[in-house]
């Protein structure tokens, strides 16, 4: 179901065929980055919080980044707190490593960390751990419907 509605999501902008479905899992960044033979700075990861009350937030970042406890309560005015597995699925309707912000089954507010833009194209999951799409920054500030620019990560060590 998850896969189907990334599908339907991207359809509006002509880039459900452009989805890749990989032999193997691309749950990690680590993973995605072997499957799709790219740097793992490349792939667009996302995180699930609550936004402090009923509503989730999603962030992309960079695969080479973390969340920034210290930079995220500046922005925010709350301390992150990511959702478990089962709420994340409950929530977005995408399991823990196909999480993105396509075809979501709940309303979210959704950031994209600065991190992202060193980039030409990314690669964010499609809904699965074993799928992918190469997207331009434009193009991805372009499909997710908000497309608010925050600095909330920091390198991993």
């Amino acid at each position: 179901m998850s896969i189907t509605s990334v599908k339907n999501h991207l359809k509006k902008y002509n880039k459900d065929k452009d989805i890749i479905i990989l032999n193997e899992s691309s749950a990690t960044v680590l993973e995605a980055a072997n499957a799709l033979n790219t740097l793992p700075e490349r792939i667009a990861k996302t995180i699930s919080l609550k936004n402090g009350e009923d509503k989730i937030m999603l962030i992309l970042m960079a695969g080479n980044m973390k969340l920034d406890n210290a930079k995220f309560k500046n922005t925010f005015g709350f301390k992150p707190r990511m959702l478990n597995k089962e709420e994340a699925l409950i929530h977005t309707g995408h399991p823990v490593g196909g999480i993105c912000p396509f075809g979501l089954k709940e309303e979210a507010d959704i950031y994209l960390d600065i991190s992202l833009k060193k980039y030409d194209t990314v690669f964010p999951a499609c809904g699965s751990c074993n799928s992918a799409i190469e997207l331009s920054i434009k193009e991805l500030e372009e499909i997710i419907p908000t497309n608010k620019y925050v600095d909330v990560c920091k390198p991993i060590d």
